[in-house]
């Protein structure tokens, strides 16, 4: 229950992160949606391995500079941008 709660519980985004999902304070849940959201509407998937996300600029930003990082990755990079 406790996991679940820390999931749902809103959080403050970075500019970075504000600059590609829109702004927070929103849930780690809806985060990892609407980033999800953003690579499919601009096809930032490798078309080759669709587990790796292609960064355009905006994702750069969140993602430390990497052209591309795996789904893995991308959560572990995005949690530094939750406070």
């Amino acid at each position: 229950m406790a996991i679940n709660a820390a999931l749902s519980k809103p959080l403050a985004l970075s500019p970075e992160l504000e600059a590609v999902i829109g702004a927070g304070p929103l849930p780690r849940t809806e985060v990892v949606k609407k980033l999800w959201e953003y690579i499919k509407e601009h096809n930032l998937q490798n078309p080759e391995n669709k587990r790796n996300i292609l960064a355009d600029d905006k994702l750069k930003a969140v993602f430390g500079g990497k052209a591309e990082v795996t789904m893995f990755e991308m959560t572990k990079l995005v949690s530094a941008h939750l406070k």
